[in-house]
């Protein structure tokens, strides 16, 4: 067996298809279907089942799942670690918050990349309820979250910067133009909010609950853009962290509102598995994200 060749079992793991991992991955789907074949010789069993239209996992393929992580994991690390280059090479996998990526970090690894343009950095947008497993299963080695403070035994917090939920309205709003908005000014308001799984709305719908406010939900949506297009064209007032809509409120399309109720403190936090050695090349990236000079 090869890397490669456990490479493509995860891919397939992933997508549920050989021929969506053959598009992910630019190969034919003959080389796919050769690649598992030849993995499935070297075990002597099956890995998948066809059931019909569906691909499923036999009990061989579920125990193989860890171990490949494990073992692309420890190849990654060979490579950074072990070789002799002054400028390291490899792949780091960093799990990232979307509301994250509007400016700075895009910009921060810009310039990890110019000092290591030998790195090969892999991005993917993370859930909180997901993120722990794949730092432990070897899947990412880096999680950067914007989330209130987590805290979690299977993790270790590198480091943590406070930020802010704020709420953005057309200048033109009404509420736009109150001096001090509380959370019982905003009881029938139209709010444009996060999707249902978004750490940001329950924090929200709590806290209206402890006011006593029943909130008027226009829109929910996991697309920041999407909320910002809605709340610049007057359909309601948008609640997200305030670093994605910087740019809004600095060409005046959106105001952040003069909010006087309850905080909601959320960090942009970085974490690792509380397992994982941190390397030269990690310490560097994180280096670069607590940086605070923008």
């Amino acid at each position: 067996m090869n890397n490669t060749q456990l490479e493509t079992f995860l891919k397939i793991v992933e997508t549920g298809s050989f021929t969506a991992t053959a598009n992910m991955l630019g190969y034919a789907q003959s080389t796919v279907t050769t690649q598992i074949k030849l993995l499935e010789e070297e075990f002597g069993c099956l890995l998948f089942e066809r059931l019909g239209k569906s691909l499923v996992l036999t009990t061989e393929g579920e125990k193989l799942i860890s171990y490949a992580e494990q073992m692309l994991q420890l190849q990654r690390q060979m490579l950074l670690e072990v070789s002799a280059a002054e400028i390291p090479s490899g792949i780091i996998k960093i799990g990232v918050s979307e509301s994250l990526c509007y400016k700075q970090f895009p910009e921060k690894l810009m310039e990890y990349k110019k000092k290591y343009p030998g790195m090969d950095i892999r991005i993917q947008f993370i859930e909180h309820d997901t993120f722990p497993g794949l730092l432990k299963s070897g899947a990412l080695d880096l999680v950067y979250t914007l989330n209130p403070l987590i805290e979690n035994p299977e993790l270790k917090l590198i480091c943590k910067k406070k930020e802010s939920l704020c709420f953005f309205a057309r200048p033109d709003h009404p509420m736009a133009k109150m001096k001090k908005v509380k959370e019982k000014d905003l009881e029938n308001v139209p709010l444009l909010l996060t999707s249902h799984t978004c750490s940001f709305r329950r924090m929200l719908l709590d806290d209206f609950s402890r006011h006593g406010v029943t909130p008027k939900i226009e829109l929910e949506t996991s697309s920041k853009e999407i909320l910002k297009a809605f709340a610049s064209n007057g359909l309601g007032i948008a609640f997200m962290p305030a670093m994605a809509a910087e740019v809004e409120v600095k060409e005046k399309k959106l105001k952040k509102l003069d909010w006087a109720g309850d905080d909601f403190p959320i960090f942009s936090q970085v974490f690792v598995h509380k397992d994982k050695r941190q390397n030269r090349v990690i310490e560097e990236l994180v280096g670069l994200i607590a940086n605070d000079k923008k």
